[in-house]
């Protein structure tokens, strides 16, 4: 193709319509470079740089048209200042002028405006902004998308010497660290708006996990570290392995090459691959449907394109994972302690190291290994740079003799019937792959699409989100989201049972024929692999062969019909199946879309339910056995109390499920005992007595509830010189708070029954003074928090019916760290309605569930999260 460059085009003012035109005209040979299905991923880069260049030559030809100040500079920011402008993206420009030029005068806006337009009328879609070197600095330091467009600033024309005193202004101004901080923030608020998953069956090819957005943050927060401006420059570096560049500039090209032809597809700036476009930009690859063949369903091209574009992402993913990781590590170098957990691993800051690089190649064991010490080691939250990094270069090692070995097919079994952290372990175990390559009929449909509306994720995405519902139905912290489920989880002896099921429900879909029976053959063939006992293999085989079965009669058949509940009866058998295959069907449902649960959904199963149980003889429970012993047993206590007969109906028809779940017998009682006449009360109630633990008091708090509640108790419990081990926040029906604290003190230790007294009285006047929260008392550091710092953590997240958002915190522990993080959700109006506060020797962990209108801005969660970053890091 031969281009006119813009500069041998018309100059005269009359004549731009020629000078627009021949910008189109150029530009649409360039584009029709990608209409042909053998454009290659690996030349959509010269192409990207040739449409810059393009924009480049017109923009310089205008600008001297203009006949602006020569002490002005026109500058390319964004992704046009890296030269890569794409068919439909605007071409983001700014205008540097001198500080002290004022823009708003008629002298400089007149030839500003004129520029601006003839841009416009030349073809030039541009995004402008105009400002100083000063205003460039002031807006940087404020916002940090500015920052980012002005950090790939490019100079275009005009005055080289301006461009080069505000570049060297704006590397002296930048702070790498808080940079990083921040774009991971934002990072962690985008994946969270896409569902945390690269594998949305509309992905946005940009913005979601594992797009193009994640590969630029590595490149900005590397650039902004002065630690290179390319992936060959992080290599030359030691950042990354020349292997680890080869992967990233093949995924890189692909995901250019699929945005450019969403672009020229969609006549405009569009890049998500919605299922309107995905077919004809599969066709642009060359992909075209196929037939089913007796042994394999249809394929349509759309699906072998979105199958390419999941493996891409899902490398993505890991690869900048591992370079976040790396950066951070280069900005803050290592103090922290390295403690070993066994010969091959060691522990640091919460993160699992590999003591050799080349430990998988040399113990394979070692691997899965590796999962099933996340799951019961306290305090590890995730694998480190170098962990990653030699689980995907260990990838090979994962062969037919890894997966047949029996010591492997034993430590999978383990990681399944571990009591905590299964949920984790098991999308750990995917998103490096491992879990694929050791269950092989699980890898068969990693980035599989399901176009059916009725599930919004691939199917091995919703596989580990249904693992994840029935995990939580154990969990007593969701026991508000589906409380029937928590009941009768409560009351299941081996969730192991469940999880495997849940694992195999869907794995036989795309191979054509019934994909439960397919599942249901796999489960058998893995029970008998892993040496599962004859009575739970069958189990789990029942259940994935009949997982559609209980939805299927409860939404499309008459309940009121005895002969539909008899059949359905016969068909499960007994009241052990029947409770396994409820949870599943629920976790199943919610597991397809946020959107296809409701309530209506969850009456007709539960009424399907309880008629079955009935037919089979039993009972439906109304609370789970524990809940009900719990309950006889804390009567007892009452009755031993002289506590009046059914004194405590009017508080606990206030309490739910989750308050008799996470409370024993004796502390129900305890509080029954001096709650029952004040339910209701406008006064603050406060208890306390000698911790049953042994040491410290064990102190009730009830009240209304409002927002700075909670924070006005961790303040007291700060000035007074108590540290709080333990705190558990409820809310009950009435809006009233319930909540007990396990607080110890060092000033003290041996005079905590004199202190009753003391504290009941003074913590009933704290919360209920209306003034200013107190300032947190600052006392120092220990030695070993200084010598070894816990880099601080915060993330948000909703919970399952986004009504309520779940806020974790990792932070070195010291005192008054509660406090302070109470005040950041006292001062959004945080309504603090669960808490679960750990301290790991010096890191403390906590979890709260947390209510606000707040909570609804992505601008106001990313500031909350800062604040208690902020409020995590200050010493």
């Amino acid at each position: 193709m031969t281009s006119r460059h813009p500069s041998s085009l018309p100059a005269d003012p009359a004549q731009l319509p020629a000078l627009r035109d021949g910008y189109r005209q150029d530009k649409a040979d360039l584009l029709a470079m990608l209409q042909v299905p053998s454009a290659s991923a690996r030349g959509i880069r010269s192409l990207l740089r040739r449409l810059s260049a393009l924009a480049d030559g017109m923009l310089c030809r205008l600008w001297t048209r203009a006949q602006l100040p020569a002490g002005w500079a026109l500058v390319a920011v964004g992704g046009y200042g890296r030269a890569q402008l794409f068919p439909h993206s605007d071409v983001d420009v700014l205008l540097l002028l001198p500080d002290g030029t004022a823009a708003a005068e008629d002298a400089a806006r007149t030839p500003i405006e004129a520029f601006i337009g003839s841009c416009w009328d030349a073809g030039l879609e541009i995004g402008s902004s105009v400002r100083t070197v000063d205003e460039c600095l002031s807006e940087s330091a404020a916002d940090v998308t500015v920052q980012t467009a002005l950090l790939e600033a490019r100079l275009l024309c005009g005055s080289a010497a301006l461009f080069e005193e505000f570049r060297q202004r704006y590397d002296a101004q930048m702070d790498p660290r808080a940079f990083l901080v921040a774009k991971t923030l934002e990072m962690r608020q985008r994946h969270t708006k896409y569902e945390d998953t690269p594998y949305a069956l509309e992905p946005n090819c940009k913005e979601s996990p594992g797009g193009l957005r994640d590969l630029q943050i590595i490149l900005w927060a590397a650039r902004a570290a002065g630690l290179g401006r390319s992936w060959r420059e992080l290599a030359a570096g030691g950042l990354a392995t020349p292997f680890e560049v080869r992967q990233i500039e093949r995924n890189e090209a692909l995901l250019f090459l699929i945005r450019a032809r969403l672009h020229l597809l969609a006549g405009r700036r569009e890049d998500r691959l919605v299922f309107d476009l995905q077919t004809a930009v599969a066709e642009g690859f060359g992909y075209r449907s196929t037939a089913p063949d007796g042994k394999r369903l249809a394929m349509r091209a759309s699906e072998t394109l979105m199958r390419r574009y999941y493996w891409a992402a899902k490398a993505v993913s890991q690869l900048s994972q591992i370079l976040l990781l790396g950066i951070e590590e280069r900005l803050n170098p290592s103090t922290h302690e390295l403690r070993p957990i066994n010969p091959r691993f060691f522990e640091k800051a919460g993160l699992i190291e590999v003591a050799s690089d080349d430990l998988y190649e040399k113990q394979p064991h070692a691997i899965l290994e590796t999962f099933l010490l996340y799951e019961n080691t306290m305090g590890l939250k995730d694998l480190s740079a170098r962990t990653l990094r030699a689980l995907y270069n260990a990838r090979a090692v994962m062969d037919g003799r890894f997966r047949r070995d029996p010591f492997n097919r034993a430590l999978f079994m383990h990681i399944m019937r571990e009591p905590r952290g299964i949920t984790h372990a098991m999308r750990l175990m995917n998103q490096t792959s491992v879990l694929g390559r050791y269950l092989w009929p699980f890898r068969r449909i990693v980035g599989q699409m399901q176009h059916d509306l009725f599930h919004v994720y691939t199917v091995d995405q919703h596989i580990l989100m249904v693992l994840r519902n029935m995990r939580r139905f154990f969990m007593a912290e969701h026991a508000h989201e589906y409380p029937f489920c928590s009941q009768l989880a409560a009351g299941w002896d081996k969730p192991w049972i469940l999880y495997i099921a849940a694992l195999f429900h869907d794995i036989g879909k795309g191979r054509g024929g019934d994909h439960s029976q397919i599942g249901a053959q796999e489960a058998r063939r893995f029970s008998r692999q892993h040496g599962i006992a004859r009575e739970d293999a069958q189990l789990i085989e029942f259940l994935v062969a009949e997982h559609l079965s209980m939805s299927q009669v409860a939404q499309k058949q008459d309940l009121s019909d005895p002969a539909v509940i008899a059949a359905f009866a016969q068909r499960v058998g007994n009241e052990r199946y029947l409770t396994a295959l409820y949870l599943l069907t629920v976790a199943d449902i919610r597991g397809t879309s946020p959107k296809v649960w409701n309530a209506w959904k969850g009456k007709l199963l539960e009424d399907l339910y309880r008629a079955t149980l009935r037919v089979l003889g039993g009972r439906a429970p109304d609370a789970a056995a524990e809940i009900e012993a719990r309950k006889r047993e804390a009567l007892i206590l009452l009755a031993l109390s002289a506590l009046p007969h059914e004194a405590h109906k009017k508080l606990w028809e206030t309490l739910d499920v989750s308050y008799f779940m996470r409370h024993e017998a004796p502390d129900i009682a305890w509080h029954t005992r001096h709650l029952s006449r004040h339910v209701g009360s406008t006064q603050a109630i406060v208890r306390a007595r000698l911790s049953l633990a042994g040491e410290g008091l064990e102190v009730l708090v009830y009240a209304p509830d409002r927002a700075d509640l909670f924070a006005r108790i961790c303040g007291y419990f700060d000035h007074a010189g108590f540290s709080i081990l333990d705190a558990r926040v409820h809310t009950a029906r009435n809006g009233h708070a319930l909540d007990t604290f396990q607080v110890v003190t060092a000033s003290q230790p041996g005079a905590y029954r004199e202190l009753i007294h003391m504290v009941e009285n003074d913590l009933q006047r704290a919360i209920e003074d209306q003034g200013a929260l107190p300032e947190p008392t600052r006392r120092r550091v220990s030695r070993r928090v200084k010598s070894f710092p816990i880099a601080p953590r915060v993330t948000l997240r909703p919970d399952e019916k986004a009504q309520r958002w779940l806020i974790s915190i990792s932070a070195s522990d010291r005192a008054g760290l509660l406090y302070m993080v109470a005040r950041v959700l006292s001062r959004h109006c945080l309504n603090v309605q669960l808490a679960k506060v750990s301290t790991l020797g010096e890191r403390v962990e906590d979890t709260f569930l947390v209510q606000g209108p707040e909570l609804q801005s992505n601008a106001q969660q990313i500031r909350i999260e800062t604040e208690l970053l902020e409020a995590l890091a200050d010493q």
